[in-house]
């Protein structure tokens, strides 16, 4: 006779098991690897959501499955092992499909920024990466800014790459550190006048926006952040270049 009790006690103590290193794992993931506004534009969270529901969700409802104390010890625990591991496994798995897909940078590109993953950074151009700036940095992602092309041929051999979806921000070669762009930042970004004026229905969001940075309106500009999901707002400091702010807006 099957005793439900001791299942869901034993499939409770699972998901409180499980619960506990899923919010371990988001720390990992929301502090480190996805902080905002990457978990939004870099599709963070749905990762995440996808890893937690295959590690919490599906673990507990196998041990409650499974879990019989009148089978031997000895079967009982071979069976609630090869659970653990399979979970462990999916869990690691998850982990590094996130890690792989992570904001590595935050490149100025021309007229935008560009939200770089690490996955579209090609492997054969990480030698070239310029002195002090990591390449593929562990903390969480960096800025940079993307050199003026050298000639009509790079221009146009860039192009050409873009084209096969290697973006000129995601290009190691192309790097520069980003306050070495701060007059080209500057040049290229939009006051936020600009952005009041051509969306009308978002000037609550944007003036909240405005808001939370501490600043004026007048004492900042605006540019576009393209990302592999979504387009949003960036909002820089006008005199230093910084990135103070973001709106989930898409200015084009």
């Amino acid at each position: 006779m099957v005793n439900w009790n001791d299942r869901l006690r034993a499939s409770g103590i699972h998901l409180g098991i499980s619960l506990t290193i899923a919010l371990v794992c988001a720390a990992l993931v929301f502090a480190i690897w996805y902080p905002y506004p990457y978990r939004e534009v870099s599709g963070g969270r749905e990762l995440f959501l996808i890893l937690v529901t295959v590690d919490v969700i599906l673990g507990p409802l196998i041990t409650l499955a499974v879990f019989n104390r009148a089978k031997p010890r000895r079967e009982l625990t071979r069976d609630l092992a090869v659970v653990g591991i399979l979970q462990v496994i999916a869990l690691c798995y998850g982990l590094w499909t996130v890690w792989i897909a992570r904001p590595v940078h935050l490149a100025f590109e021309i007229d935008r920024f560009r939200v770089v993953h690490g996955i579209e950074v090609p492997t054969d151009l990480l030698d070239k990466t310029p002195a002090g700036i990591d390449a593929l940095p562990l903390g969480g992602p960096t800025l940079v800014a993307v050199r003026p092309f050298r000639s009509s041929n790079e221009s146009a051999d860039a192009t050409m790459a873009a084209l096969q979806g290697i973006q000129i921000g995601a290009r190691p070669d192309f790097w520069i550190p980003y306050a070495s762009a701060k007059p080209q930042v500057l040049a290229a970004a939009h006051p936020v006048a600009d952005l009041r004026r051509r969306f009308p229905a978002r000037v609550a969001d944007i003036d909240a926006a405005v808001a939370q940075t501490g600043r004026s309106a007048d004492a900042l500009a605006w540019l576009p952040l393209t990302s592999r999901k979504l387009f949003w707002t960036a909002l820089i400091d006008r005199n230093s270049a910084e990135i103070v702010g973001y709106i989930p807006l898409d200015p084009y």
